[in-house]
């Protein structure tokens, strides 16, 4: 260094005119600017991953909404497994209301009665067995028929009594197809009677032992069957007493008690399968 305070390069050593050291605090290659615009970087990318993960939580607690077809799949799929989760006692109540009309009467106000049930049969899988045609117990298997739940009422005066019989499809068009092989709604009558003395295509009426076998041992007068959604519901409805079958069209009262008796008690348990569900909702939670 010269005595005048110069370096020999003609400088006096200032960082204005020698300029910074590269890598010295503030040059444009320091450390510091290169570990402030890392931390920059990664606050955004923080940010972005955050923004991301509130996105997700939000899918999953917001409800999910269905499509059109994904909730008839859903509803279906509910209708579907009721025969298998709703109790026999619920699906076939003590007592069932249903009312004779005032027309039949012949007076100003109908009557309210009640069927009451007398027993429910077990569980038959083999479809063919409940009911009375071989044809239409091929029918049920070729459609898919897994199982036939039935039980037994009676009115309150024990004069009628009728079987309810529910055969399960898998989907409403199979139970379609196989109630086209049960006989129309009819009263039957002593010539309707095949040789092994049953009225053809209709369900099997259940009949019980011990000290009731002989009021319960019925033959059937009227007969019928429809349709709820995937189950095909068929009713038999006779005479307690065990009479041969007989023409009713000459008895409007007996005729109409036996028909609204089975028809309410049929309706009410077709209501309790097939009803609509309501419309699947899904929050989000685990298990939905």
């Amino acid at each position: 260094m010269h005595g005048d305070g110069m370096y020999a390069d003609g400088t006096d050593g200032s960082r204005r005119e020698r300029g910074a050291a590269p890598g010295s605090p503030g040059s444009p290659g320091s450390p510091g600017r290169g570990r402030r615009a890392v931390a920059v970087i990664a606050l955004i990318l923080g940010l972005a991953g955050f923004a991301v993960s509130a996105i997700g939580v939000a899918i999953q607690v917001l409800p999910r909404h269905f499509s059109a077809s994904e909730q008839r799949q859903i509803e279906a799929w509910e209708v579907m497994r009721r025969w298998q989760t709703i109790p026999a006692g619920q699906i076939f109540p003590a007592s069932v209301p249903y009312q004779l009309s005032a027309k039949v009467l012949q007076d100003v106000a109908p009557l309210n009665l009640d069927a009451l049930r007398v027993s429910i049969a077990p569980q038959e899988p083999d479809c063919a067995k409940a009911v009375t045609s071989a044809a239409v117990g091929a029918t049920l298997r070729r459609n898919g028929c897994e199982a036939v739940l039935r039980a037994t009422y009676v009115d309150a005066t024990r004069s009628y009594v009728m079987t309810i019989g529910v055969a399960v499809l898998p989907n409403a068009a199979a139970a379609a197809s196989a109630d086209s092989g049960l006989a129309s709604p009819r009263l039957t009558a002593e010539h309707d009677v095949s040789a092994a003395g049953q009225v053809p295509a209709g369900v099997r009426v259940v009949r019980f032992g011990g000290t009731a076998s002989g009021l319960y041992d019925y033959h059937r007068q009227v007969s019928k069957s429809f349709t709820a959604g995937p189950y095909l519901i068929m009713y038999a409805v006779g005479y307690a007493d065990s009479r041969p079958q007989v023409p009713v069209s000459d008895d409007p009262y007996s005729d109409a008690e036996m028909t609204s008796m089975a028809s309410g008690v049929a309706h009410s348990v077709a209501h309790t399968l097939a009803a609509a569900p309501a419309p699947p909702r899904c929050p989000g939670t685990p298990g939905c």
